[in-house]
């Protein structure tokens, strides 16, 4: 559920507030029951749940690069060893 920030216009208080996306904005401020206003926030920050996310993860620099070709210098899959056939023998 999404958190809005919202301003009460009597006591200049800022809060936060969860509500669902289609409910609409709140009219009272909780505490003193004055005006409030909808401020425009910045949002949340991405959170990354998971095993872990590796700048390895996405080779080429990203941007829709191609993966690097296999061959003796190069892995194409990661592993600390040459490939012998692309892509590393499969």
């Amino acid at each position: 559920m999404p958190t809005y920030e919202y301003e009460c216009q009597n006591t200049g208080r800022r809060f936060d507030f969860f509500q669902n996306m289609n409910d609409e904005p709140l009219q009272k401020c909780p505490e003193c029951g004055g005006p409030v206003r909808k401020l425009i926030s910045a949002g949340g920050g991405i959170i990354f749940k998971g095993s872990g996310f590796y700048a390895t993860d996405y080779k080429g620099g990203g941007g829709g690069a191609s993966p690097p070709a296999c061959g003796s210098d190069k892995t194409c899959c990661g592993r600390d060893f040459s490939c012998d056939y692309p892509p590393c023998g499969s």
